[in-house]
């Protein structure tokens, strides 16, 4: 037993972690200790070996569950001899779920039963009561199956299926009422509208209620044309994996392997035509890869809704480590809830340690199995081959215990991978199928275009008849260019597709103009907090050095209050990137930078998407501001508009004057009355005020983009070739209820 006054660095050797994973799991079970050299505590050190015992016997279980299912497998191939091992293992797998199926069916009849009769009379005869009163029709939006109760009759009456933005005469027309007394009943409601109004979902849901209806949005339009799945026919599919890490940690090397070893491919170099997605297909299974340029397209698709990845292999360099795109990877594959499989790679290099890097990643609460950790670690080197055919195999044992099923026997439904215009063949869309069955001369919709399929190929760009789940595939035919994100469905005719996509058309339109007020905000912050919207505040720290980030993150963490607390979702160390701003838009963050500011293609998607992005230059202004918005007590919002940038090109020395800098400007305009700041490799090395700028010897207020102009800077010159000149307006706005 360690000693009581034993240091927490000491008992972090002892547990064989490192000492800031060993503060941050003290800090998690409630101490506050100052740092590493605190003074571990008997409760302390009680409450963190009670656990380890914990995880270690929990692991332990799920190990000994891994084990059974492999010897499970290895028992039913014998036994049925040529039968595919992914086969084998599904169906060992379905046996042993079998009898978790069996309980919760008990434990949902239980509860259904503990409802009582009278409730359900009651209800009935009130609604009779009612409709006798008001004349009021109530539409069926669900069918009673031979098994349903009474209850399907309770659910379907009043209930109404809407989808938000949708117009008056629209809603009106679902309720069987004239749009009048809509319009009637919003004016009594403090609300003017006209028939061709679009309204939000709070303002359907408040109407529909004075009607006497009940409403359940719907996830999109066109859902309602999506054919469900059937218990019966489900299959099971192949696991959709995304390979993500750091820059030249290996992803490229690891997918090109993967290509040229597969051997459904044929000939060497296997795919002819990169389309974003491939299946291959080995003897313990099939896998589908989405060979996407990082956790930037993997975010993008994430922030527009779709969900489509299973598994995600984080490739980590065995003679590199831990690097700054590597956490950014397992950041976002958690914000998504995407269990992660790490393939240590490089590990034929001399330089190689695959047990440092082991090290290095339980720091980000990736813990080795062998280490009595639930993260599967396999070692490959995707130059040499070695270990690549284990990584598949574990992929596949992941892919099993999470029991992935599809029906093949349906219309077909998927997300939209990528899109682009060809000469030739027009817009061709590659599409992931993730249910159903797609075929040639199916109506489609991808997201607010629509069609009919021309053509099918699949990731060889060979011809297909039909494509399956998890198959990635080639599709000419649809008159438009969707999105990256976008959802693909196959319609029963022309008609439907088009009724589809130009609702969806509008519905976009609406949401494009209303979508400043969706996001979260720092200043909204404190209403949503009362509405019950939100119990955490997510947080994106960006900073110069990073001793300031690992202060911010600290400071930050601790912040809570009785509803709702702040947490750290992200944290790195640079300019604030594109992939900064797409994580928060995708997981509803509010991005901090402190002494760094936005590069110009995060700028441009801060302004499209509307993500809350705080400046700061003083660590206890961040706590004063996040505390205050989660206390609601926000003072107005003094927020900076950028005006343009400016880059260094050359530098005049002018006698009695200072350094002037010949500058080239490249964005916007620079104005003689605005703010500045100098950003030098991404960070703010000075904030200040111009003191002139010429354009050739004249004085001039505004220089735009595209001319060259003089610029002197008050009290700074310490200039260099390649700084950037950036120009901002400060704005105080006055905080809302």
């Amino acid at each position: 037993m360690a000693h009581e006054t034993q240091r927490i660095h000491q008992l972090a050797k002892e547990f064989k972690i490192s000492s800031a994973a060993m503060l941050k799991i003290i800090r998690d079970l409630g101490f506050e200790p100052k740092s590493h050299m605190s003074v571990a505590t008997l409760e302390m050190i009680t409450a963190v070996t009670k656990k380890f015992a914990e995880e270690k016997q929990e692991a332990k279980k799920e190990m000994e569950h891994r084990e059974q299912v492999r010897e499970a497998v290895s028992k039913s191939s014998t036994r049925i001899g040529s039968i595919k091992v992914a086969d084998a293992t599904s169906s060992v797998a379905r046996l042993m779920r079998k009898s978790e199926k069996k309980q919760k069916r008990k434990e949902r009849r239980r509860k259904k039963d503990r409802r009582t009769v009278d409730k359900v009379e009651v209800a009935k005869s009130f609604r009779a009561t009612m409709a006798g009163l008001s004349g009021v029709k109530g539409r069926k939006r669900y069918h009673r199956g031979p098994g349903d109760s009474d209850e399907a009759d309770l659910r379907a009456e009043n209930l109404l299926e809407v989808n938000e933005f949708m117009s008056l005469a629209e809603l009106a027309k679902l309720m069987d009422r004239k749009p009048a007394e809509l319009i009637a009943k919003l004016f009594e409601l403090g609300m003017m509208a006209t028939i061709n109004q679009r309204l939000d979902m709070d303002s359907i849901e408040m109407v529909a209620a004075e009607f006497g209806f009940d409403v359940i949005p719907v996830a999109e339009i066109g859902d309602d044309a999506r054919e469900d799945e059937s218990e019966v026919n489900l299959v099971t599919r192949a696991p959709v994996v995304t390979v993500m890490g750091h820059v030249d940690h290996g992803k490229t090397s690891l997918l090109d392997y993967i290509r040229k070893t597969n051997v459904v491919a044929g000939e060497a170099g296997a795919i002819t035509q990169h389309i974003g997605a491939y299946k291959v297909e080995f003897e313990g299974g099939n896998v589908t890869f989405l060979d996407t340029p990082g956790h930037e397209a993997f975010t993008a698709m994430r922030a527009r809704g779709a969900h489509l990845t299973d598994i995600v292999v984080l490739v980590v360099a065995s003679d590199d480590g831990v690097r700054p795109q590597t956490i950014e990877a397992i950041d976002h594959a958690r914000a998504a809830n995407v269990p992660i499989v790490v393939a240590v790679n490089k590990i034929d290099k001399p330089t190689a340690d695959p047990q440092g890097t082991r090290t290095k990643l339980t720091e980000y609460n990736l813990v080795a199995e062998e280490w009595g950790g639930k993260t599967i670690m396999v070692d490959i080197s995707a130059k040499t081959g070695e270990g690549i055919d284990k990584l598949l195999e574990m992929i596949v044992l992941q892919a099993e215990l999470m029991d992935l099923k599809a029906d093949p026997s349906i219309r077909g439904q998927g997300i939209v991978i990528d899109a682009r215009l060809e000469k030739g063949r027009g817009p061709v869309i590659t599409v992931l199928v993730q249910t159903g069955v797609c075929e040639v001369g199916d109506s489609v919709v991808a997201g607010t275009v629509f069609g009919h399929i021309r053509t099918l190929t699949d990731d060889r760009d060979v011809p297909v008849k039909q494509a399956l789940p998890s198959m990635p595939a080639q599709v000419t035919g649809i008159g438009g260019v969707p999105q990256a994100g976008d959802s693909f469905i196959v319609v029963k005719n022309d008609q439907e597709a088009k009724d589809i996509s130009v609702k969806r058309s509008q519905v976009r339109r609406e949401q494009e103009v209303r979508l400043t007020h969706g996001r979260i905000t720092l200043d909204k912050v404190f209403d949503r907090i009362k509405e019950g919207q939100i119990k955490e505040v997510r947080l994106i720290l960006k900073g110069d050095v990073d001793g300031s980030v690992e202060v911010l993150s600290d400071t930050l963490g601790r912040i809570a209050s009785d509803e709702v607390k702040a947490k750290i979702i992200h944290r790195g160390v640079g300019a604030i990137t594109e992939s900064d701003v797409l994580l928060a838009a995708a997981s509803d963050a509010i991005i901090i930078g402190f002494q760094v500011t936005p590069d110009s293609r995060a700028r441009d998607m801060v302004r499209r998407e509307q993500v809350d992005v705080r400046l700061y230059d003083v660590i206890y202004e961040v706590e004063e501001d996040v505390r205050k918005a989660l206390e609601g007590l926000l003072a107005p919002t003094i927020s900076e508009n950028f005006v343009g940038s400016a880059e260094v090109r050359n530098l005049f020395k002018v006698p009695k004057v200072g350094v002037i800098a010949g500058s080239y400007v490249k964005e916007g305009r620079i104005n003689r009355q605005d703010s500045i700041r100098i950003i030098r490799d991404g960070k703010k090395v000075f904030s200040g005020q111009l003191v002139s700028l010429k354009r050739f010897k004249d004085d001039t207020r505004e220089v735009r983009e595209g001319f060259e102009c003089g610029i002197g800077i008050e009290n700074f010159n310490d200039l260099k070739v390649g700084d950037v000149i950036e120009a901002y307006e400060v704005v105080q706005t006055a905080r809302t209820l």
